[in-house]
């Protein structure tokens, strides 16, 4: 044997490798049967003067290998110096070391990087630091398991005779084990902590001595000590880098503050470099104060090392992370760690019952372990969960991962508090910007205004010819339009009702005048025209019989105040442009929820309120139905639920007595009388048509100036000459329909319906004197205009 190529000895030592594993073992073996390249690590001469040293000075060569182990700190290295060591003793061909891991209390396992070893192998096998090359051993399971289990020495003069002995290998290999010395390894506190184990005494594979045992029992205790110190140092450098990285993460903290995302990303990547895991996710309350758990926003990042280990299964779960981000969501253990403020730490996750396994036919990712601790702010309230999964080694997550992780989290609990504090103070600073902006511009009606119009005698509907829906947009002056505002209070029975104090009415319709700007189509005229128009077909159609008295009154308010403050943009421009009032309300409905508030505001200011009087369901009632009605003129919202509006009134399935569709008749209401200058006579509907192109070029000359952008064909001035096609697609699109829909609902209305029909046939007209010199660009034109719908 000691003729055979070295390439050949460690064939047979790595075919060898669970010679003294359990029989269920076995059929892993064939993964042992890799080359391996090995690198030189101890000169060839140590060994040999070792050698020498045993037969002519006993004594001094037992100092020797008690010196060589007692300052190797690193616990590789020292393992394989043991092993070969042992062998030399006691004149075994091969062996194996196994060290335990796991706690006292815990699972314990026997793991060796160095398994069936020859003797005379000078060499440290490359790789072998390296996680993929443990053999494992369960606790009390086979000879190994049995010593460490019982601490006693099994000598066995032949294995064949012993039946815990497994002679698959052998068969595999062609090696014959004959004789096995297998002894525990004690720290000094007597605790056991590694198994050593000799194959074969040489020559012939001859029984293991009395003597063999004495030799092992004085070396291995020095070998429990060096093992000992190697693992507290190893402790000590980890956590050396783990306190080095927490320092990292703080650094990052102080380094992104303003960034949610960036910050959670930041932590996630930290994280997975600690904890070295396979997936990391991060989970942040809806409301940290309500009693129940909700997850409104959730992080999570998978591992570059799974990515590239796993191929396929990780990349399926990649292509699944909107379901998986849908499992976040919904996660029942994160969900129990954010309500008990307790980490939950599962080491086997399909033998947990906290764990749902259906979580990974829905995320596409197998999980095996589960790591997930609380987030706190800095006033010990819960913000949201972190959650790790699965360790890249295979092994579950230990307490010293747990204290790690929880550790880590404290930061991460300050940084993220931190963020969303800036992002508070942001908003706060975007409120009083537009706050400020809007007291800069605004200010309340004079005392003198308020007695002008206190003392001033109200023409009657029929001298304002405010109740015909084809009502002239333009012939009332300024101060004449509060005036007929007065009289559809008085006329519609609200100033009695709701006990409207008339000199708080007075200041309050002077006050919503005031706080228009001098934009050129949506300004006080605009919201005049859309309330009179609102009372034209309430009081024609007679709505008054189907609508209740406060929601008459949320209309008729909502239509004067459904434009306040209105910029003369729209909502693509604000969030173009990442105004303030943007900042401030997102990018849904923008300008609405700015409508709505400014009217509160109003409504809040010393001597305006007049809903003063009315009970406390009342007031709460009628400022949602108010926040219904002006949100509802965001077209966005017209065409999500015009459909079902539709529907509803085709098949005669129109039923006043349910909620929902008495809210969606109101926004419909709504919108047809924002877009009521269509339903005008012709001369009237075009001279609205023009002001409100005019503000669309504005807003297109800004867009291009300002943000350098190029606008869409209803916003552009360059292409006004398209405007007789602009009118025939928004008045198809969007005006016929409803209108249509309407009538069917109640005939009366069919006058608005068929003033729509007159004006389309002018705007055709004039577009078919242009079609000529159209036709070019008429293929594109289509396609613009839908982009520009989206803009309104």
């Amino acid at each position: 044997r000691a003729q055979e190529p070295l390439s050949s000895v460690r064939r047979r030592a790595l075919l060898r490798k669970a010679s003294s594993l359990p029989p269920t073992t076995a059929h892993i073996l064939s993964a042992l049967l890799e080359s391996r390249v090995s690198l030189p690590q101890y000169p060839p001469t140590a060994l040999d003067y070792k050698r020498y040293l045993k037969e002519h000075n006993e004594r001094q060569f037992f100092l020797e290998l008690v010196k060589d182990i007692s300052n190797d700190l690193d616990l590789t290295s020292l393992s394989y110096k043991i092993l070969i060591f042992v062998c030399l003793m006691v004149d075994a061909d091969r062996g194996s070391l196994f060290l335990v891991e796991g706690t006292s209390a815990g699972k314990k396992t026997l793991v060796s990087k160095f398994f069936d070893v020859h003797a005379g192998t000078p060499l440290l096998p490359c790789g072998s630091t390296e996680d993929s090359n443990e053999v494992q051993v369960p606790w009390g399971k086979g000879i190994i398991g049995y010593v460490a289990e019982h601490g006693e020495t099994v000598n066995i003069p032949d294995a064949y005779k012993d039946r815990r002995f497994n002679d698959e290998i052998d068969k595999l290999t062609g090696y014959k084990t004959k004789s096995l010395l297998c002894m525990p390894i004690r720290n000094s506190d007597g605790e056991i902590i590694g198994v050593a184990q000799a194959i074969n005494k040489t020559p012939g594979g001859a029984p293991f001595s009395d003597d063999d045992e004495k030799v092992m029992q004085m070396y291995l205790p020095f070998c429990g000590i060096a093992i000992s110190n190697a693992q507290l140092f190893a402790a000590s450098r980890k956590e050396y880098d783990r306190s080095r990285a927490l320092l990292e993460v703080v650094n990052d903290l102080f380094e992104e503050q303003t960034d949610l995302e960036k910050i959670v990303k930041k932590i996630m990547h930290r994280a997975q470099t600690l904890l070295q895991c396979e997936r990391c996710s991060v989970l942040l309350l809806e409301d940290i104060e309500s009693p129940v758990v909700k997850f409104t926003k959730s992080f999570e990042l998978l591992s570059p090392k799974c990515s590239a280990d796993t191929d396929n299964s990780c990349k399926d779960s990649m292509e699944k992370s909107s379901s998986y981000s849908d499992w976040l969501i919904n996660n029942s253990i994160a969900e129990l760690v954010a309500s008990t403020g307790l980490p939950v730490n599962i080491t086997d996750a399909y033998q947990d019952p906290r764990f749902d396994a259906d979580a990974d036919q829905i995320s596409g990712f197998h999980i095996r372990s589960v790591l997930c601790v609380p987030i706190w702010n800095s006033t010990h309230q819960i913000i949201g969960v972190a959650q790790v999964l699965n360790r890249l080694d295979g092994k579950s997550f230990d307490d010293a991962d747990q204290r790690l992780f929880e550790a880590f989290v404290i930061f991460c609990g300050l940084g993220i508090n931190n963020t969303i504090m800036y992002d508070q103070v942001k908003k706060s600073w975007a409120k009083q910007s537009v706050a400020l902006d809007v007291l800069s511009y605004h200010a309340t009606c004079s005392k003198a205004e308020v007695d002008k119009f206190k003392a001033a005698n109200i023409p009657l509907v029929s001298e304002l010819g405010i109740d015909d829906i084809h009502f002239d947009d333009f012939s009332l002056d300024v101060d004449a339009m509060i005036t007929a505002a007065l009289r559809m209070f008085m006329e519609l029975g609200m100033v009695q009702k709701f006990k409207i104090d008339y000199e708080t009415l007075c200041r309050w319709l002077l006050t919503v005048r005031k706080n228009y700007r001098m934009v050129l189509y949506h300004n006080w005229r605009h919201a005049f025209n859309v309330c009179q128009l609102m009372f034209a077909m309430l009081t024609t159609a007679g709505f008054q019989e189907i609508l209740t008295e406060i929601e008459i009154l949320a209309l008729i308010v909502g239509c004067l105040c459904h434009d306040l403050d209105h910029r003369g943009t729209n909502n693509a421009f604000q969030a173009k442009s990442g105004s303030a009032l943007a900042q401030l309300y997102g990018t849904s409905a923008t300008l609405e929820h700015h409508h709505f508030n400014h009217a509160v505001m109003i409504l809040q200011s010393e001597g305006h309120n007049i809903f003063a009087n009315l009970s406390s369901k009342d007031y709460s009632d009628l400022m949602q139905l108010l926040k219904q009605s002006i949100l509802a003129t965001d077209l966005t919202l017209y065409f999500e639920r015009r459909t079902e509006f539709f529907e509803l009134v085709s098949k005669g399935g129109y039923d006043w007595n349910i909620t929902n569709h008495r809210e969606i008749f109101r926004s419909m209401l709504m919108t047809a009388c924002d877009l009521g200058a269509v339903t005008k006579p012709w001369e009237i509907s075009r001279q609205a048509t023009e002001l409100v192109t005019s503000e669309f070029f504005e807003q297109g000359d800004r867009e291009r100036s300002e943000l350098k952008l190029t606008p869409s064909a209803i916003f552009d001035r360059n292409r006004k000459h398209e405007l007789p096609r602009l009118q025939l697609e928004w008045i198809d699109g969007i005006c016929m329909p409803l209108y249509e829909c309407l009538v069917k609902l109640n005939v009366k209305l069919k006058p608005m319906l068929d003033s729509v029909a007159v004006n389309r046939g002018k705007w055709e007209e004039l577009h078919q004197k242009r079609l000529p010199s159209q036709a070019a660009s008429l293929s594109s034109f289509s396609s613009s205009f839908a982009m520009s719908l989206k803009d309104i």
